[in-house]
C-alpha cells in the first residue's frame, strides 16, 4: 500500500493536449541501440512503461542526414522509412498506459556525418567539436529555412509514429538551437546573431513551427540547459533566466538541466542527489507550464520535496530509471526498500560512448530485455529443485544467491570474511564511492526476504569442505586481488625492484588500512578511476602524491563514464603532480626510474613508496583445486562447479553482477546454441 506522503507523485499532469498519468518522467537518454537495434530499444523502453513511468522518451533522434552522429547509435527520423522503428517503441509504451516522447536533434558542428558524408553546418564557420578533421560551414538564411523544414517534417513523422510528446532540443551543447544561443559558436551579424533576442530567434521559430505542425495532437517540450559552467563563453544562469522569460509560454513543457553532458550526468563521486536544483529552480517562477528536471533522484522523499517546494512538477530520471525501471511501481506499492537505487557510476553512459548496448551495474537485465528475454523483476522458476553452494559474498556471489533464491533453489552462501560485499564493501570506503555500497545493500535486503537462502560469514572453505557440503551445484565467486609486481597493459613482465619490495603497495593495502607515508608515486596502468581515488586517499592522509601513467592522459577510460574532467579538476585542486607518457623501468626503494614513452630518455623520481594500480589476478585457487578433484564430484553429489565474476576474469563491478545474474538465470536451463542471445538481422535492400 502506498505511503500517503507520496500521493502527490501520482497526480496527473497536463502537457499540452496529452496527460501524464503521474509525475515520473523518463527523460531522453542514450542507450547504444537506437536505429540499429529497434526491437531491443523498444523492449527496453517498454519495461520502463510497465514499471510505472508516465512518460518514456527516446534518446537523441537525428532529423536529417546532415545530423548524422555516426559512430554513435541514436534514433533516426531522416525520412518515412524510419517511422516503423519508432512506431514499434510507441506501441510498446502505449500498451502500459504511458506516453511516448521523442527528442528531435540536429547537432550541427557537434555531429559527425561520417556515414552520410554531408557537410557539417553551424551558426558560423567553425571546427567540428569532437576532433574530426573537418569544419562546419556557416548556415545561410536558406540553410536555416531548410533546417526548420527538416525539423517540422521530423515532428510530423514522430506524430505519425505515435509519439505523444515531441522535443525541441537546446541542451548539452549538442543541438543547433543551443549553438545559436552560444556566443562562442554564433558570430553572426544578421538577425540570428549578436543580441540575445537575435540568438534566441531560431529557437523561437522552431518551437513555433513544431507547435503549428503537431501541437493539436502532441505536447511540445523544450529541453534547455540553463548553465554551461563555462563563464561568459557559454550560456550562463542570468542569461538563461532572460531566455526562459522570452519563451515562457511557448512550449507545453520545460525540461531543464545543465550542460554539457558531463555536468548534467555527474558521477556520484562528484555530485549528490538533486545537485542541479540551484540552476533550475527559477524556471517554475517564470512559466505556468509544467517543468521537469533531473538530479539522479532515487529517494521519493527528495522527489516530494522538489514538487512541494516548487522546484519541479515532474521528476525526471535517466540513470535511476535504468537502475530500476520499476521505481515508480515500487513507490506506489509501498515497496520503498525494494528500489534498486542508482549508484551514479555511469556505466550506463559507457554503452553510448563505446557504441554498444546499454549496461547497468545495479540492473544486470538492462539492455537484455529483448535479446535474452530478461526482465528486471521476473525470473523463471527452477525447472527442478536443487541445492546450490555459493562461495564468496561479493557482487557476483550476492547477485547469484539472490537470483537463485528468487528462482526457488535452496541456496547456501559462504563468505570467508566477517562482512559481505567483497570489493564493493571495500571500495565504498574510498573517497567518493560510498554509494557503491548500494550494490551490496540492495542484494542483502532482497536475500533477507528469502527463506531459502542461508548466509554464513567467516567461513573460508577448502576443496574438501565444498565436497563435504554435498550441494548439487557449486558456484565460486571468490574475487581477485591487485598485482604487486607492476605487470599491466604497458608492462609485459614484472618491473625490476617491485617484487618482494616492502615499499611497493597495492590498492588492496590501501583498502586494508596499510597506508604509506611521505612522497608516494601512484602508478596507473589501469586507466579507470582507481588510481585517482588512491591518489586522493593518500593525499587525505598527508602524503605528497605524484601520479604517473604510461598513457598520454590520466584515467583515459574515465572519459566513457564522464568522470574525466572532474578527476582532472579534483587532482589539480589537491595539488597532485601528474606525469603522463612515462613507463616505469625500476625502483630501488628510493628512486623510481621513469622512461618517456615517446622519447629515448629516462627520469629519476625520488619517492618513499610506490602504490601500483596495474592489473589483477583472480583468486581461483579453490576452483583449480576442485577441478583437480573432478573425479570426486559424483560421490559428493555435485553435478557442476562454475567459476564466475572476478575470480574468473577481473573486471568492473557491473561485470561481476552480470556474471552472477547470468549464472542464476542459466542454471538448469537447456543450452540453445553458440550465441546465447537474439540478434537483429536486416534484409538486404531494406
Amino acid at each position: 500500500m502506498r505511503d500517503p506522503r507520496y500521493d502527490i507523485l501520482f497526480t496527473p499532469v497536463q502537457i499540452g493536449p496529452v496527460t501524464a498519468k503521474n509525475r515520473f518522467f523518463q527523460v531522453p537518454h542514450c542507450n547504444g541501440m537506437g536505429h540499429a537495434m529497434p526491437l531491443a530499444h523498444a523492449a527496453m523502453r517498454e519495461v520502463k512503461a510497465e514499471g510505472g513511468w508516465a512518460v518514456v522518451s527516446t534518446e537523441e533522434c537525428e532529423i536529417h542526414p546532415s545530423s548524422d552522429l555516426t559512430p554513435y547509435v541514436e534514433a533516426r527520423l531522416w525520412d518515412d522509412r524510419d517511422i516503423p522503428a519508432l512506431a514499434l517503441m510507441c506501441d510498446k509504451v502505449h500498451a502500459h498506459g504511458a506516453l511516448a516522447a521523442v527528442e528531435l536533434s540536429h547537432n550541427g558542428p557537434t555531429a559527425s556525418n561520417l556515414y552520410s558524408r554531408e557537410v557539417l553546418i553551424g551558426p558560423s564557420h567553425q571546427p567540428s567539436k569532437y576532433g574530426y578533421p573537418s569544419q562546419a560551414r556557416a548556415m545561410s538564411l536558406k540553410d536555416i529555412a531548410e533546417y526548420r523544414r527538416w525539423h517540422r517534417e521530423a515532428a510530423v513523422r514522430a506524430m505519425r509514429a505515435g509519439m505523444d510528446i515531441v522535443y525541441v532540443y537546446a541542451a548539452h551543447d549538442l543541438s543547433l538551437p543551443m549553438h545559436f544561443l552560444q556566443r562562442r559558436r554564433n558570430q553572426r551579424t544578421d538577425a540570428y546573431g549578436g543580441s540575445l533576442e537575435n540568438r534566441v530567434r531560431l529557437l523561437r521559430e522552431v518551437l513555433e513551427d513544431t507547435r503549428d505542425a503537431i501541437g493539436h495532437r502532441c505536447g511540445v517540450a523544450l529541453r534547455f540547459a540553463t548553465e554551461e559552467l563555462l563563464g561568459g563563453g557559454g550560456v550562463e544562469l542570468n542569461e538563461a533566466k532572460d531566455i526562459v522569460a522570452m519563451l515562457a509560454e511557448l512550449p507545453d513543457l520545460w525540461d531543464v538541466n545543465v550542460a554539457a553532458w558531463y555536468n548534467d550526468s555527474v558521477p556520484s563521486r562528484f555530485a549528490a542527489e538533486g545537485a542541479q536544483e540551484p540552476f533550475v529552480a527559477f524556471v517554475k517562477q517564470v512559466t505556468s507550464k509544467p517543468v521537469v528536471g533531473v538530479g539522479r533522484f532515487t529517494s521519493p522523499d527528495t522527489m516530494v520535496s522538489q514538487i512541494k517546494r516548487g522546484v519541479l512538477d515532474l521528476i525526471g530520471a535517466a540513470r535511476p530509471s535504468i537502475a530500476d525501471p520499476f521505481l515508480p511501481a515500487k513507490v506506489e506499492q509501498g515497496r520503498i526498500d525494494d528500489i534498486r537505487e542508482c549508484i551514479g557510476c555511469n556505466i550506463c553512459v559507457s554503452g553510448d560512448m563505446t557504441i554498444s548496448p546499454i549496461r547497468c551495474t545495479q540492473n544486470p537485465t538492462m539492455g537484455e530485455e529483448w535479446r535474452k528475454d530478461w526482465h528486471p523483476e521476473r525470473i523463471a522458476p527452477a525447472s527442478k529443485p536443487g541445492r546450490v553452494l555459493v562461495v564468496g559474498g561479493g557482487p557476483a556471489g550476492l547477485e547469484a544467491a539472490r537470483a537463485l533464491g528468487q528462482r526457488g533453489y535452496e541456496v547456501s552462501l559462504a563468505e570467508a570474511r566477517k562482512e559481505l560485499g567483497g570489493r564493493v564493501t571495500r571500495e565504498a570506503r574510498l573517497p567518493g564511492l560510498a554509494e557503491w555500497a548500494r550494490v551490496r545493500d540492495w542484494r542483502l535486503g532482497q536475500i533477507h526476504k528469502l527463506t531459502n537462502v542461508s548466509v554464513y560469514l567467516d567461513s573460508a572453505l577448502t576443496a574438501q569442505d565444498v565436497l563435504d557440503f554435498g550441494a548439487e551445484h557449486v558456484v565460486l565467486a571468490t574475487g581477485c586481488h591487485w598485482r604487486r609486481d607492476g605487470y599491466g597493459r604497458s608492462h609485459g613482465a614484472p618491473i625490476p625492484g617491485f617484487v618482494d619490495n616492502p615499499k611497493v603497495y597495492t590498492l588492496d593495502d590501501l583498502m586494508d588500512g596499510r597506508i604509506p607515508a611521505g612522497r608516494i608515486a601512484v602508478l596507473d596502468d589501469d586507466g579507470f578511476y582507481y588510481a585517482s581515488i588512491a591518489a586522493e586517499q593518500l593525499h587525505a592522509h598527508g602524503c605528497e602524491v605524484v601520479y604517473v601513467t604510461p598513457e598520454d592522459t590520466l584515467a583515459p577510460w574515465s572519459q566513457n563514464t564522464l568522470d574525466y574532467r572532474h578527476i582532472r579538476k579534483r587532482l589539480a585542486k589537491l595539488g597532485i603532480e601528474v606525469i603522463v607518457s612515462h613507463t616505469v623501468t625500476g625502483y630501488d626503494g628510493e628512486i623510481l626510474t621513469l622512461e618517456h614513452a615517446w622519447e629515448d630518455r629516462q627520469q629519476p623520481l625520488a619517492v618513499d613508496a610506490v602504490l601500483t594500480v596495474t592489473a589483477r589476478l583472480p583468486n581461483d585457487a579453490l576452483y583449480q583445486q576442485l577441478l583437480e578433484r573432478e573425479a570426486d564430484w559424483a560421490d559428493a553429489g555435485t553435478h557442476s562447479v562454475r567459476n564466475i565474476g572476478d575470480s574468473d576474469a577481473p573486471g568492473l563491478i557491473a561485470h561481476a553482477v552480470y556474471a552472477g545474474h547470468r549464472y542464476a538465470r542459466e542454471l538448469g536451463e537447456p543450452v540453445t546454441g553458440e550465441v546465447a542471445f537474439k540478434r537483429h538481422f536486416h534484409a538486404a535492400g531494406t
